[in-house]
């Protein structure tokens, strides 16, 4: 017993977050190198939470097509379109009518597929009813005919025979549950019994999806939470296969709910630990996520962890909480569970595995010389995230910092690469060692020299974050990066009056607000305020929307709008003691020609940020790299790299 105690306490938990397009087109380096390369640590545990899997965009993943999916659920039928739900001829109508009535002697109850067979549902294809010699078939003859069913269906929908085909919603369940399949066989090709296993369960979830979306036809009616069980079968069907690539490669593995997380226990205890807090629990007759929810919730999804003897494969959904998961939090709720898989396990590293190599100091498809950030603070990470350059959510990042648990962004396409890791200086903390865990060795990925197993502080003295943490005085201090945000609108209200009342601001925002409007930035002067708002928003997409704001807003003066505009920021946890940043980067602009339209800065000092025109953002990104960020005396020459005539 004590010797399981102390091997436990030994444990180090690194937990691994894969997108769904890492999912969908790096799933053998996943299963094959980068897992493996960790589980040769026998102190190693390893947990993976993954979400909905994506093809080569995440325009055609799994979410959008089951966000596509519930909106067909809820359109009426075509009078002309002649199969209904029910008579479809779809994929899993095939095969689960064939294994579902082959158990229903044994069972002696049959499922709505074999109930809707008796009706005259489609059996392979043919739109009569199930034989009764189709209902002893063997495995054998079940897959064969799942093979045969996957061979004749098309993404269009066609058939040849005349037979009715599936349409809707149908056609759209059928979509996910062919690509999930075909890519079980291509992921599971040596554990026959695993990949069957998959074969069927995946035809299971689709086809509980399938019944969720009609009832939701019937009532007419998808609340937000019948939208959050719909987006998490994308999550649960993305798991299976990652589980079955880690069998099949010899990898324990095991698929981990987490819907089930949060029940009536679970409030339970959190309103007796609230209680004990003195911490309100309803906000507008809901409760609501504080960090109190968040803490107890952290625990529970380690103790699951935890009595897992393999690798658990984490759905991102945790369930049902107050006011739906995707109203609260957003699609980006599968980082989040990672975050919190990770403070409860009190894991060594958060992992994100991305498409990139981590956070660079531009974009380097728009900025050739852009370099690998090897370290950032939060703060510098949250502002680089809101003003275009997409890290990691916020709060995810809060909920793993808060609790001493650093997050590092790896690429899955280069799993030697160190990354870059998110954590707060050591200056911050009163105990540096232990905040940064300076002592601590990784596991080595593939073929790496450094990468992970550098320890924590003693990383390239190239990165500004290190320079502060290790106080260097020798290295220049610059800010850490800098990037852009498009699809900018400014919005100009210049008040009537000589000088501004004290309800003119609040007047403003509770017109924003009302229209749903979020400003990205702000300044003003004695009678003029200026706001850059984002033309992307929903409340700026109607055009109804924005001529209402614009009348409603010239109440209090004159009201203007201009378009095709771009945020310019720059960004660095040094920057509130840097003198002369802000003085060099509009000098750098002025030198380009490039005007200046709004001029704003952060209260925490370490982001300035500006508005430019848009076809100005690519030559001002350049050129505030090349001498902010690179610190070179002169411009390049005009006719070099990405300073050419183009730019001048």
């Amino acid at each position: 017993m004590s010797s399981s105690s102390d091997a436990s306490q030994n444990e180090t938990w690194i937990v691994q977050k894969y997108g769904g397009t890492s999912v969908g087109k790096q799933l053998p380096t996943i299963a094959q190198h980068i897992a493996p390369s960790y589980l040769s640590n026998p102190n190693v545990r390893l947990a993976i939470v993954c979400s909905a899997r994506s093809g080569q965009t995440k325009a055609l993943g799994t979410t959008n097509l089951l966000l596509q999916a519930a909106k067909e659920a809820l359109q009426p039928e075509d009078e002309n379109d002649t199969a209904s739900p029910i008579e479809s001829s779809s994929l899993s109508n095939s095969f689960s009518n064939l294994r579902d009535s082959s158990n229903a002697t044994a069972n002696g109850t049959f499922s709505r597929l074999a109930r809707s067979a008796s009706r005259g549902a489609a059996g392979l294809g043919t739109g009569s009813p199930l034989p009764t010699s189709k209902r002893a078939e063997s495995p054998a003859t079940l897959n064969s005919a799942l093979d045969s069913k996957l061979k004749s269906l098309t993404m269009e929908n066609s058939a040849s025979n005349g037979a009715p085909i599936a349409t809707g919603y149908n056609a759209t369940v059928d979509r996910i549950m062919h690509d999930h399949i075909v890519a079980v066989r291509e992921a599971v090709t040596k554990n026959v019994e695993a990949r069957e296993r998959l074969e069927h369960e995946i035809v299971d979830d689709c086809e509980r999806l399938r019944d969720f979306l009609m009832a939701a036809k019937i009532i007419e009616e998808i609340s937000p939470k019948s939208q959050d069980i719909i987006m998490s079968i994308g999550e649960r069907l993305s798991c299976r296969i990652v589980v079955g690539a880690l069998l099949d490669v010899g990898i324990d593995a095991e698929l981990v709910g987490m819907e089930t997380v949060i029940d009536a226990n679970f409030l339970e205890e959190l309103q007796s630990k609230r209680a004990r807090l003195d911490v309100s629990s309803t906000s507008q007759g809901e409760e609501y996520l504080d960090q109190a929810f968040y803490d107890l919730l952290s625990v529970k999804m380690a103790d699951r962890l935890r009595a897992v003897k393999g690798v658990p494969v984490v759905t991102g959904f945790f369930g049902h909480v107050p006011g739906s998961l995707l109203s609260q939090v957003g699609r980006g709720y599968t980082d989040l569970c990672a975050a919190l898989c990770a403070v409860g396990l009190q894991a060594a590293e958060l992992q994100i595995w991305k498409e990139v190599d981590g956070v660079f100091t531009a974009d380097p498809r728009k900025v050739s010389t852009a370099r690998l950030i090897d370290a950032i603070t939060p703060e510098e990470a949250a502002e680089l995230t809101y003003y275009g350059s997409e890290v990691i959510h916020p709060f995810t990042m809060e909920q793993a910092i808060k609790k001493a648990v650093p997050i590092r962004i790896k690429n899955v396409e280069n799993p030697e690469g160190s990354g870059t890791v998110i954590f707060p200086p050591a200056s911050s903390s009163k105990d540096p060692e232990k905040l940064m865990g300076a002592f601590l060795k990784q596991p080595k990925t593939p073929g790496s020299t450094s990468g992970t197993t550098t320890p924590w502080g003693s990383m390239s003295m190239t990165s500004s974050a290190i320079t502060a943490v290790m106080g260097e005085p020798k290295e220049l201090r610059r800010p850490t990066a800098v990037t852009i945000k498009e699809d900018i609108w400014i919005l100009n209200v210049h008040s009537n009056r000589k000088t501004l009342s004290h309800g003119f601001f609040a007047r403003i925002f509770t017109t924003l607000d009302k229209h749903g409007v979020i400003v990205d930035l702000i300044s003003t002067s004695e009678v003029h305020v200026s706001m850059a708002l984002h033309g992307g928003q929903a409340g700026l997409k109607r055009g109804r929307v924005v001529d209402r704001l614009k009348s409603e807003l010239s109440l209090l003066g004159e009201v203007s709008i201009v378009k095709d505009m771009t945020i310019l920021s720059l960004v660095g946890s040094h920057m509130r003691n840097m003198v002369g940043v802000s003085g060099k980067m509009f000098n750098t602009l002025a030198e380009g020609n490039i005007n200046i339209e709004m001029i704003s800065q952060g209260a925490n000092e370490i982001n300035i940020s500006c508005v430019i025109h848009q076809k100005n953002a690519l030559k001002a990104l350049n050129m505030i790299h090349y001498s902010v960020l690179e610190g070179s005396t002169k411009m390049p020459n005009a006719e070099a790299g990405n300073f050419g005539r183009a730019f001048f």
